[in-house]
């Protein structure tokens, strides 16, 4: 049997679908599993020993230079694919419900109109899943595959999950120490609501005992990196890394901190203690807590339905609250 899962974008959503897949292949050992992701995100998935073949597609390059003949010449490259028995839309935005119909196939599945914020992509699924919009994400994911496979994870399962982000890199392991713990900030977001003061960071520094990191992904991000470095001139501003030498050192990090953006979602994927700040999303949504992946939120009444961008409540964190709950993940660790 072969299945194909559409999952295009973003890092985070990537991550928290990418799950699924070891508990598929303990179910089903011998079931070929192809991964439909945008080009650019390719390398998150890169080593999967439970993925058989990436399949890329340009549409952010489609998007970006505004190419409608880039964006046709890749619908249209869809329709040579083998045939799939199933082909599984975990993103479930219009775009991605467009890609996983013309991916030729026995069965297309995805959510219905009631459980997706984009309500006309269901039109495009031979089956249709309800699944509360309102949710955890992951257990969305874990709900879709469940449904369209006939199988059961539990939250038990998902608590003992394995690490399932795979690389190659060994790139900067020289600058970790054993004296002290190894803490990386991750301070930029995909827009400013979600990102928490670089003067807050400073103070995190400042109370908590450490060998600092941060990492940038943009020329902005990289900005908010270089204000923090001046508040605190010990942290080391990395280079801008691959995603194959970003899985391999946040795999090497006893902490993690950082605002709800992917890479921060990675270090739970890699089983790394992570805090993870929340202003205008919500924060039972965006992760899945345990005793080492922990959230942090602002006062905000949020609504996942439709997310306030102009909401900047997480500045009101204080940041002495996350050293506190650092100190217990580190003491614990």
């Amino acid at each position: 049997m072969r299945i194909a899962i559409v999952k295009l974008s973003a890092i985070g959503d990537i991550v928290h679908s990418m799950v699924v897949l070891q508990f598929i292949k303990s179910k089903y050992p011998d079931l070929i599993i192809d991964w439909f992701v945008d080009t650019q995100l390719k390398d998150l998935l890169e080593n999967n020993p439970h993925i058989n073949k990436i399949q890329t597609i340009r549409l952010k390059e489609a998007k970006k230079n505004k190419s409608f003949w880039l964006f046709l010449k890749e619908m249209v490259k869809l329709k040579r694919y083998k045939k799939y028995d199933l082909v599984i839309d975990m993103q479930n935005l219009i775009k991605s419900a467009l890609v996983a119909r013309l991916i030729p196939s026995i069965k297309t599945i995805g959510l219905d109109k009631n459980s997706s914020r984009e309500r006309l992509a269901s039109i495009f699924y031979s089956q249709k899943i309800n699944i509360e919009h309102s949710s955890n994400v992951i257990k969305r994911n874990i709900a879709i595959i469940s449904q369209a496979l006939e199988m059961q994870i539990s939250d038990n399962a998902l608590k003992v999950k394995e690490p399932f982000l795979f690389f190659d890199s060994e790139k900067h392991f020289n600058l970790l120490q054993s004296e002290k713990p190894n803490i990386l900030l991750i301070p930029g977001a995909s827009f400013q609501a979600k990102i928490y003061p670089a003067d807050s960071y400073a103070e995190i520094i400042k109370n908590l005992q450490g060998n600092f990191f941060i990492i940038w992904g943009s020329q902005s991000e990289r900005l908010i990196a270089e204000r923090i470095k001046l508040f605190s001139p010990q942290v080391t501003v990395l280079d801008k890394l691959t995603f194959d030498e970003l899985k391999s050192f946040i795999s090497k990090i006893n902490l993690v901190i950082g605002g709800d953006t992917g890479p921060v979602h990675m270090a739970w994927a890699l089983g790394i203690a992570s805090i993870t700040i929340f202003g205008p999303t919500p924060g039972y949504r965006n992760t899945f807590k345990t005793d080492i992946n922990l959230i942090i939120e602002s006062k905000s009444q949020v609504d996942p339905y439709k997310i306030n961008k102009k909401d900047l409540s997480i500045k009101n964190i204080n940041p002495i609250d996350i050293v506190k709950i650092a100190v217990k993940l580190l003491e614990n660790g």
